[in-house]
C-alpha cells in the first residue's frame, strides 16, 4: 500500500550541485538515473520568492511575444486583474474560482505589472466529466506574433491527467480557438505539454519547428497511485505553420549515430530524459508526502548566452534542475534544492510548477528567475512570483592560493556558495557571516542517512584546515552521530581528506554543545568545494551549525617572542558590533622588556586596516584585554589583528621587526 498522501496541488517543492564519479555512472545506467552534470561549477537559488505581484493564481505557463510583453496563463485565479471578493496572493473560494486566465505582463522583476485579457469559459473546454476534472494550463509558446496554449484536464484531486489540447490566439490572448470536437492528446499519453521557450517570439529557434515536451499519466507523482508516476520526459516537434494540426506532429523516437529520429506515431516515442529517483522515502510522520518521483510539470527554456537548455522540475519539497546541449539531450542533473518539510515560512519556501521565463535571463545567461507557487505549509505564494537562480559555468583552474593563516576562504573565495542538505530556516548566510552565536539546522522531517555543510567556489583552492562551530543542540538532534568527515571536490568527485584530526575531539553526541568550535586539520589538498559530512544524530536525524571557516594554513612557527597571545576570541553581533578578548602571557625563558608594552588590536575589513585600539601595560605575568569596535555593516568582512609591540607607533610604522614583542594573531570569526 502506498504511503503517499493525497494532498493539494500546492504541495511541492536541497542547495547541492551534483558530483560525478564512476560509481554514479554505473548507478545511472542500471537505475535509469541521469548522469550528474559537469557544465556548471556553482549554482544557487534563493530560499524563497523575492519578487511578488498583485495577482492571483498558480502555474503561470508563459512566453515572450513580439510586442515585448510576457503572456502567462494561470490556474485557479483571476490573474492580474483581481476582482473582489477575490484577493491577490490568496486562493479563491470555490464559488469565486476562475479555473484558467491569461494575462499580459509588462516590465522586469521588481517592476512588474499586468492585466487579465481572458479567463474561464473563453479559454478551452473540459473533455472529461467536469465533476471530476477541470482545466489547467501547462505550456505556452509565442510564435510569429501568435500565442499557443496547452491546456489539460486535471483531476480535482490532482492525481491523473487523461486529456490535453492546444489553443491558439491571434490577438495577444484576448480570444482563443481550438478544435472543439476532440482533444489533440488523449488516453493519458503526452497529456502534460510544455512548449520549449525559445525566447522572444521564438526568435532563438535553430530551425522551423516548435518543440514541446510531454509527460504521460499525470503532471507530477500520483499520490494515490491511480496512474503510473511520470518518470519520463518526452519530446515532440511540429512545423511552426502546422501547430494546430495534430497529424503533423512528430515524436522523438531514438538516436541514430548522434542524430535524433522522429516518428508521426506517438506510440514510437522514447524518453529524452528518464529519472527514476524517488525522494523522501523515509519520513518521521506517516501523513507527510513521501516516496515521490521527480519528473513533473515545469518548463524547458533555451539559455542562449550559455547555449544550454534548462529543464526545471519539482517535487513536494524540492526543485530539480537539468541541463542539455540540445532539445533531445543528453540531459544531466545539475542541482537539487531541498526546501524541507512543512511548515514553511515567508523566508524559506519551495513551490510547484517551476518555470524560467526567457525574458528575464540576463545578457550573460548567468542570472535567471524561477516562477513557482504554493499555498501549503502555512505560506501563501499564490501569485506570479519569482526567485533568483544564478549559475557559473565550469572552467578548469589550477589552485594558486598561498598558505595564509588568516584568509578564510569562506569569506574571501571567489563566488562562494554555501551548500547543505537542507537549511531548516533558510538562513544560509549564517555559515559565513562571522557570527558564531547564531544557529541554523537541517531538520526536514526526513530520516536521512547523510548530512553536510560546506561551500563551492568558481575556481580551485588549496585547503588544509576547517573550523566548524556548532549551532543549537536540541533534545531530538543537532549533532553528528558518527562518521564525520571532511571532503573536497576534485573534478566533480567528492574525495575524503587524508590524516584528519579534530581539536578538541568531536564527541558524536549531544555533548558536542551549542556554539562550540572544532578545528579539523588534514593534509594539504585542493578542490573547488569543501564540506563536512556525516550521519546526523538524534531521533529526528539532523545537525546544526553556527559557522564554518576554511583555510590553507602554515604550520605554527616556534615562538621566541617575549610575550604570547592566546585564547583570543571574537564575538560579532548585529546589535553590539565586534568584541575581542585576548590573553597576553610572559613567554618563559625570555628577557624582560624594559618599561611598558602596547597591546594592539587592529580592526581589518577585507584584510585592510580600518581602526586600531591599544593599551599600554607593563606585563609581568598575564593580562586579559577586551575591546569593542562599533560596526553596523556586513560583519563577516571584518577580522582583528592582535599583537604586542614596543609602541603603537612602532607597530604602525612597520620599520623595526625587533620591536614586535609577541606572536601575531588574526581572528576572522
Amino acid at each position: 500500500m502506498s504511503m503517499k498522501k493525497i494532498l493539494s496541488a500546492g504541495m511541492v517543492t536541497s542547495v547541492m550541485l551534483t558530483c560525478h564519479s564512476a560509481a554514479s555512472s554505473i548507478e545511472a545506467e542500471e537505475s535509469h538515473i541521469p548522469e550528474n552534470s559537469t557544465f556548471f561549477s556553482t549554482a544557487y537559488i534563493e530560499e524563497s520568492d523575492s519578487y511578488n505581484t498583485e495577482s492571483q493564481g498558480d502555474l503561470w505557463a508563459s512566453c515572450w511575444s513580439d510586442d515585448d510583453n510576457l503572456y502567462a496563463a494561470n490556474g485557479d485565479g483571476d490573474g492580474f486583474t483581481v476582482n473582489p471578493p477575490n484577493e491577490p496572493n490568496i486562493p479563491p473560494a470555490h464559488e469565486n474560482l476562475n479555473d484558467i486566465a491569461v494575462s499580459k505582463i509588462q516590465g522586469q522583476p521588481g517592476n512588474l505589472n499586468g492585466e487579465t485579457v481572458a479567463m474561464s469559459e473563453e479559454i478551452g473546454q473540459v473533455w472529461n466529466d467536469p465533476a471530476h476534472y477541470n482545466k489547467k494550463p501547462t505550456g505556452m509558446a509565442c510564435v510569429d506574433g501568435d500565442i499557443y496554449l496547452a491546456v489539460q484536464d486535471l483531476s480535482r484531486d490532482f492525481n491523473d491527467v487523461p486529456s490535453a489540447t492546444i489553443l491558439k490566439s491571434t490577438d495577444k490572448g484576448k480570444t482563443w480557438s481550438w478544435d472543439e470536437s476532440a482533444p489533440m492528446f488523449d488516453d493519458y499519453t503526452f497529456t502534460t505539454i510544455m512548449f520549449l521557450d525559445y525566447g522572444k517570439d521564438y526568435g532563438n529557434a535553430k530551425d522551423n519547428y516548435v518543440y514541446a515536451y510531454g509527460l504521460d499519466n499525470n503532471w507530477r507523482d500520483s499520490f494515490n497511485d491511480r496512474v503510473e508516476d511520470p518518470t519520463n520526459l518526452y519530446l515532440a516537434r511540429v512545423s511552426k505553420s502546422r501547430i494546430m494540426d495534430r497529424s503533423t506532429w512528430e515524436f522523438y523516437s531514438g538516436d541514430a549515430n548522434g542524430e535524433p529520429e522522429w516518428s508521426n506515431d506517438i506510440n514510437d516515442k522514447k524518453a529524452v530524459l528518464q529519472d527514476e529517483r524517488k525522494i523522501y522515502q523515509d519520513t518521521y510522520f506517516s501523513d507527510s508526502p513521501q516516496d515521490m518521483t521527480v519528473i513533473s510539470q515545469g518548463n524547458v527554456v533555451y539559455n542562449k548566452p550559455l547555449e544550454r537548455y534548462i529543464y526545471t522540475s519539482w517535487t513536494e519539497y524540492t526543485f530539480e534542475f537539468y541541463e542539455a546541449p540540445s532539445p533531445w539531450g543528453p540531459w544531466k542533473r545539475f542541482m537539487t534544492k531541498d526546501y524541507g518539510a512543512y511548515p514553511w515560512t515567508d523566508t524559506k519556501n519551495g513551490g510547484y510548477a517551476t518555470t524560467i521565463p526567457s525574458k528575464f535571463i540576463s545578457d550573460d545567461g548567468k542570472e535567471m528567475f524561477v516562477q513557482s507557487n504554493t499555498f501549503m505549509g502555512e505560506v501563501n505564494n499564490y501569485n506570479f512570483s519569482l526567485r533568483k537562480l544564478t549559475v557559473e559555468p565550469y572552467s578548469p583552474s589550477t589552485p594558486d592560493n598561498d598558505k595564509d593563516n588568516y584568509a578564510n576562504l569562506a569569506v574571501v573565495g571567489e563566488g562562494t556558495i554555501p551548500i547543505n542538505k537542507v537549511a531548516h530556516y533558510g538562513n544560509v548566510d549564517y555559515v559565513n557571516n562571522g557570527v558564531r552565536q547564531e544557529s541554523e539546522d537541517s531538520w526536514n522531517n526526513e530520516a536521512k542517512l547523510l548530512d553536510w555543510w560546506g561551500y563551492k567556489w568558481e575556481k580551485n583552492y588549496n585547503f588544509n584546515h576547517v573550523i566548524y562551530t556548532t549551532g543549537d543542540i536540541y533534545p531530538d538532534g543537532g549533532w553528528f552521530k558518527e562518521d564525520l568527515k571532511v571532503q573536497v571536490r576534485q573534478n566533480f568527485e567528492w574525495v575524503d581528506v587524508s590524516n584528519l584530526s579534530s581539536t578538541p575531539e568531536y564527541p558524536f553526541d549531544e555533548t558536542a554543545g551549542t556554539n562550540k568550535t572544532y578545528s579539523f586539520d588534514f593534509d594539504d589538498t585542493w578542490g573547488d568545494a569543501v564540506r563536512i559530512i556525516g550521519l546526523p544524530g538524534g531521533n529526528r536525524s539532523f545537525t546544526s551549525i553556527g559557522e564554518l571557516a576554511v583555510f590553507y594554513r602554515n604550520d605554527d612557527p616556534p615562538n621566541n617572542k617575549r610575550f604570547t597571545l592566546k585564547n583570543t576570541e571574537m564575538t560579532k553581533t548585529k546589535s553590539e558590533g565586534i568584541s575581542v578578548k585576548t590573553t597576553v602571557d610572559r613567554t618563559a625563558n625570555t628577557d624582560d622588556h624594559e618599561g611598558k608594552e602596547s597591546i594592539i588590536l587592529q580592526l581589518r575589513k577585507n584584510n585592510k586596516p580600518v581602526d586600531v585600539m591599544a593599551t599600554r601595560k607593563d606585563i609581568q605575568q598575564s593580562e586579559e584585554i577586551m575591546v569593542s569596535f562599533q560596526r553596523k555593516d556586513d560583519l563577516k568582512k571584518y577580522s582583528v589583528k592582535a599583537v604586542v609591540a614596543n609602541s603603537l607607533e612602532d607597530f604602525l610604522s612597520g620599520e623595526d621587526e625587533a620591536e614586535i614583542l609577541s606572536n601575531e594573531m588574526i581572528i576572522s570569526e
